[in-house]
C-alpha cells in the first residue's frame, strides 16, 4: 500500500493505480453483495408463496375431510330411504291408530333426522330444478305457472347436500 512514508518506494502514480484496483474490486463486491441480497429476497418471496400455499392446502384437505366424515353415511342412507317410504305407506294404509309400527317408524325418522336427512319441500312451491325433477306437466287452474302441482316421490337433503330429487308433476300454462 501507499502510505507517507519516506521508505516507501512507489510513486503517487503507482499509488493511484492501486487506489482505483481497489475501488474497481470494492464495486465488484458490492455489486455481488447486492446481487446476493436480491437472491435472498427472491427466495424469501418463493418460500413465502410456497408456505401460503401449503397452509391452504392443508386447510382445503382438512374441509374435504370435514365433508368426507360429514357425508359418510350417505350410500347407507339412501338404501334406507327405501325401507322408510315403506314403512311410511304401510303406516298410511293400516286401520288402527297407534300401535308398534308407528312408534318404529317415528324412532325410524328421528334417528334419519339426526344424522343429518331432511325432506325437500315440494307439492305448492316453486319448481326448482336443483331440488325437484319434473316428470309430467299439467295445466292447472288452481296453481301458478311453474309451481308443483303433485309430488310423486319425495326428495332428501343429507346435510344440505341432495341425494335424492324430488319426483314431481309441475303446473305448465299453455
Amino acid at each position: 500500500m501507499c502510505e507517507d512514508k519516506k521508505t516507501d518506494s512507489k510513486s503517487p502514480e503507482k499509488c493511484q493505480k492501486e487506489v482505483e484496483k481497489l475501488t474497481e474490486r470494492l464495486e465488484e463486491l458490492e455489486n455481488e453483495i447486492q446481487k446476493k441480497e436480491e437472491e435472498i429476497k427472491e427466495y424469501t418471496s418463493h418460500l413465502q408463496r410456497l408456505q401460503a400455499d401449503f397452509d391452504n392446502y392443508k386447510k382445503q384437505m382438512e374441509k374435504q375431510e370435514i365433508e368426507l366424515i360429514k357425508n359418510a353415511n350417505e350410500k347407507l342412507i339412501l338404501k334406507l330411504l327405501d325401507v322408510y317410504e315403506d314403512l311410511e305407506r304401510a303406516i298410511e294404509n293400516q286401520d288402527s291408530s297407534v300401535d308398534g309400527l308407528e312408534v318404529i317408524y317415528r324412532k325410524f325418522r328421528d334417528t334419519l333426522t339426526k344424522e343429518g336427512l331432511s325432506e325437500i319441500p315440494a307439492e305448492g312451491e316453486k319448481f326448482d330444478p336443483f331440488l325437484h325433477e319434473a316428470v309430467m306437466v299439467e295445466d292447472h287452474d288452481g296453481y301458478e305457472d311453474g309451481v308443483i302441482i303433485e309430488e310423486l316421490s319425495r326428495g332428501y337433503k343429507l346435510n344440505d347436500r341432495i341425494i335424492k330429487h324430488s319426483i314431481v308433476k309441475v303446473c305448465k300454462k299453455s
